[in-house]
């Protein structure tokens, strides 16, 4: 593939590497090929580095001349990135480079995720790291592995792999904003032996979707009120408690950090019952989008026969403990930031339910960038679960971020900014896990702000980097050291 895309872009440095970056893979979990290539840059340029047992490196830079006492900086971005490509293109992101096409100022790559998140971050850290125009102090340059698909990378780092007490984060996004908070996580599970009793025979199975929801992230559109597809579907089975009805399995949602789009039942009715059954869902659905009418317009639930092979049917103990547990599990936005506008503080998420062959699994994300605040309402989810009789587990999770409005790195960012635009930034916390939440916790102290361009459709084939704010992000960057080294 020609280079000739990015001839002509500033800055050249960082639009170099990044190219260099885009021919190398380095799926998440894959990043073996992109470790090399980064110890090869070092030792091209008599750089010192090490690398830990997981594969997260760092690279160390002398001061420029004269500013050998100043404090030592960390930039910090990953190397992993999330591989997607649209059907029908031909791409092995195991082997094949990324192909790079320049649109209306704009780069974004042939049917495939591009990797700006966080190439570009990565291709800036070693560009300041190798320019000899700038001016700083010692840097760290420290590359995480694995961020997008478990946060391997930063939950592994070591007491000491790191020196310095200011990070600058390069995985933002966003032109003009300095981010200084996020959510940390925690997953909580439940666990239900089910009580079977065979299905009867005078009675025969429906099924019960719904279907139509926008769902979304866990986190960054928990705000949103858009409906829950697992807790509607248990209002839809509470509202058919006059009706004599046996339910075979419920399931529905996808992914823990996800607001679950779809839901489904298998119960057992009499037919008889199924004119008035159907009525009775008619007017849930009607009450659902009288509720949800700007969210979730186009909510549906479905009844109708079901080809289901199913002799068992949940006992009518389990199947009233079951509908109450779901009805009485929180779900949605439980606090607001007290320091940031419009921003969620603590939120918890009603993910997943599957039936089993003999269980019945519950999942449940929560979200809060006060690490108390985490544990609680985990605590309030388990205590739930726990009184229903499930056997409750939760995950290790991860440190949230608490926004710093009097840090040091982020009056001085807010300052350079100031000079350079003639303008304001924006200060923002995002609800959802960064890097910086475990690297906050691992290194106690450290002082932290995550900046970068514009970036859209991360995660998709749609993802594209706008050149021009790679430059202001690169002139930002390289204001910002100077400034530090300075102070």
């Amino acid at each position: 593939m020609s280079a000739n895309v990015i001839d002509g872009l500033e800055p050249k440095l960082l639009w170099k590497y990044f190219y260099e970056i885009a021919q190398v893979p380095r799926p998440s979990k894959k990043e073996g090929k992109i470790i090399e290539h980064i110890k090869k840059f070092a030792e091209q340029r008599n750089l010192k580095y090490k690398v830990d047992k997981v594969g997260n490196i760092l690279i160390s830079i002398p001061a420029s001349k004269g500013l050998e006492k100043s404090a030592a900086v960390v930039l910090q971005g990953h190397i992993d990135m999330v591989c997607e490509k649209n059907k029908g293109t031909q791409h092995d992101f195991d082997n094949d480079p990324i192909k790079l096409i320049k649109e209306e100022g704009w780069i974004t790559a042939d049917g495939t995720t591009l990797g700006s998140d966080n190439g570009i971050g990565v291709a800036a850290a070693l560009a300041a790291g190798t320019d000899e125009t700038m001016q700083h102090g010692p840097l760290e340059i420290l590359l995480t592995i694995d961020e997008e698909t478990g946060l391997t990378g930063a939950n592994n780092l070591q007491p000491g792999f790191i020196t310095g007490k200011v990070l600058l984060n390069l995985d933002s996004e966003e032109d003009g904003a300095f981010y200084v908070g996020c959510s940390g996580g925690i997953d909580t599970q439940g666990v239900f032996n089910i009580n079977w009793q065979n299905a009867p025979e005078n009675k025969v199975p429906y099924e019960i979707l719904i279907t139509g929801l926008k769902g979304g992230h866990s986190g960054l559109d928990i705000n949103t009120g858009r409906a829950n597809a697992i807790k509607l579907l248990a209002r839809s089975l509470k509202a058919l408690e006059g009706f004599d009805y046996s339910i075979a399995r419920i399931d529905g949602g996808s992914k823990r950090n996800a607001i679950p789009r779809e839901a489904e039942a298998i119960i057992f009715i009499n037919p008889a019952d199924e004119k008035n059954i159907s009525q009775t869902l008619e007017n849930s659905k009607k009450d659902f989008l009288n509720e949800f009418n700007k969210s979730d317009s186009k909510l549906n639930i479905e009844f109708r026969k079901a080809e289901s092979n199913s002799k068992k049917i949940f006992s009518g103990d389990f199947k009233e403990k079951i509908i109450t547990t779901l009805l009485a599990l929180p779900h949605g936005v439980i606090a607001m930031s007290q320091d940031i506008p419009d921003l969620v503080e603590t939120s918890t998420n009603v993910a997943t339910i599957t039936t089993g062959d003999n269980e019945l699994v519950i999942g449940t994300s929560q979200r809060s960038s006060i690490d108390s605040a985490k544990k609680y309402i985990a605590e309030s989810v388990s205590s739930t679960l726990s009184l229903a009789g499930a056997r409750v587990s939760g995950s290790d999770g991860y440190p949230g971020w608490k926004p710093n409005l009097n840090s040091n790195v982020l009056k001085v960012s807010k300052n350079v900014f100031e000079k350079l635009f003639a303008k304001k930034p924006e200060i923002k916390a995002i609800h959802a896990g960064l890097e910086c939440g475990i690297l906050g916790d691992k290194f106690p102290g450290l002082d932290m702000v995550s900046f970068g361009p514009t970036i859209e459709g991360a995660h998709s084939p749609d993802e594209r980097v706008n050149i021009e704010t790679v430059g202001k992000f690169y002139n930002l960057l390289k204001q910002i050291l100077k400034e530090l080294s300075a102070n």
